[in-house]
């Protein structure tokens, strides 16, 4: 059994037990366990069309259910469960999680209204709430610094698997069987998943990778965490970026199927068979690559965890804003690839720098106030924005508003580009100021 908080730990045996070999397999679970989350998050994308025909919703009703109706309570609660994940069982929470975001997933498919699906959409969202902050934690304990960015990176492909899967499945589901069959289908297997985290994973100790003991349980200031990220002038920034580009990357890939149907009169499993591979085998390269560069270039100068992704995203503009003007539906495609690479560069280092630059006592905290940052304004507002952005638009612009307005969300990526680099340019002091 894995020793718990109020266990001592006997380094000698956990040191035999997290051998390389059950970090990879711990690392694979838990990428596991991302995937069948961003699957049953961002089924609805691919859905929108379907869903919006048979319930008869506009756009910023759609906006609404991909974005603030998961978003609010998945972030909110993130908080106070990441607070008990600091002082308890971190591998119970994420196996919990995977089983109430999964159940609530399969409810969705049974809803025969607007409100009756916010409600399931909220139910996804409190049960992923318990995951990513946790999970977060359990990697920082089983990879050492040098390796973190990496390890994230890894972690991460989960975001771009599920997209891949929830995008293909999603399509082909609904255009043979309808999009409540979708919801079912994806539903299911994270059961099994949580059984095999809940039973075959190890609670690994706090700091067990950095080669330090537990650090005593305190009293957790939920307030004081927020200052700590606020106050710290490279974790402001990183979490000011990451929030600015999931603005624009939850959004685009939310309206990017419905842009393709509308504007390129694709149908739902064509912009599956695309989008799919496109953002899971492509941009989970790019998260990939990403993560490896930033660890290889940060041995020479650890400012380039930070600088790595600012470049990214400003080299990825000129492709994104070609793949929505061009009206060549084969060349758009073509040039949405690069955009998909590179902009994913920026999970695991973002990832890897906040949970370097925090106490050990408090990473699961930080994870979840970045998270609940990121997601409450990025994942949130992003998709509803666009939807309302896509409504206002229509009287000039007609059928082709939403790609006016998925455009103009294009260039919040320069801000965000303008918070890596300044964070790049602090990283060294904060990070040898660090108080474990």
């Amino acid at each position: 059994m894995a020793a718990t908080p109020d266990t001592p730990v006997d380094e000698t045996d956990m040191s035999s037990r997290i051998t390389p070999a059950y970090r990879r397999y711990a690392l694979i679970l838990l990428v596991l366990a991302y995937t069948s989350s961003h699957i049953d998050r961002n089924i609805v994308g691919i859905l929108i069309e379907p869903i919006k025909a048979d319930l008869m919703l506009s756009d910023t009703q759609m906006g609404f259910l991909s974005g603030i109706a998961f978003a609010l309570f998945y972030a909110t609660l993130g908080i106070p469960i990441a607070v008990f994940a600091d002082r308890s069982n971190r591998r119970n929470i994420i196996a919990w999680s995977i089983a109430i975001w999964s159940a609530m997933t399969a409810v969705c498919g049974t809803a025969q209204s607007f409100w009756q699906l916010a409600i399931a959409r909220v139910g996804v969202g409190i049960g992923e709430a318990g995951s990513g902050p946790s999970s977060h934690s359990m990697i920082a304990d089983l990879y050492p610094k040098e390796k973190r960015s990496s390890a994230m990176s890894i972690y991460a492909l989960g975001v771009y698997f599920g997209i891949m899967l929830g995008f293909l499945i999603g399509g082909f589901v609904a255009e043979w069987w309808g999009w409540r069959a979708a919801f079912l289908v994806v539903g299911a297997p994270g059961l099994l998943i949580a059984l095999l985290v809940r039973f075959t994973m190890i609670e690994p100790p706090r700091g067990f990778a950095d080669g330090v003991k537990p650090p005593p349980l305190g009293k957790v200031n939920v307030w004081a965490g927020f200052a700590s990220l606020w106050n710290v002038r490279t974790t402001r920034h990183v979490v000011c970026g990451v929030t600015l580009t999931a603005l624009v990357g939850y959004g685009t890939i939310v309206w990017a199927p419905a842009f393709l149907i509308r504007s390129h009169g694709m149908t739902p499993s064509e912009v599956g068979l695309f989008l799919g591979p496109a953002l899971g085998i492509v941009g989970g390269l790019g998260a990939y690559i990403g993560g490896m560069l930033a660890d290889h270039l940060a041995t020479k100068d650890a400012r380039w965890n930070a600088w790595i992704v600012g470049i990214a995203k400003m080299l990825s503009i000129p492709f994104i804003c070609a793949f929505y003007l061009i009206d060549n539906t084969y060349l758009a495609l073509a040039f949405y690839m690069p955009a998909a690479f590179l902009g994913a560069f920026y999970l695991g280092p973002s990832f890897g720098m906040i949970q370097s630059l925090t106490p050990l006592r408090s990473r699961a905290l930080a994870s979840a106030i970045m998270l609940f940052i990121l997601n409450l304004f990025g994942l949130g507002f992003g998709p509803q924005l666009i939807g309302i952005a896509s409504d206002l638009m229509r009287v000039w612009f007609e059928s082709d508003s939403l790609r006016y307005a998925l455009l103009a969300a294009t260039f919040v990526n320069v801000w965000a580009s303008a918070h890596y680099y300044l964070a790049g340019k602090t990283l060294k002091q904060d990070t040898a100021n660090v108080i474990g």
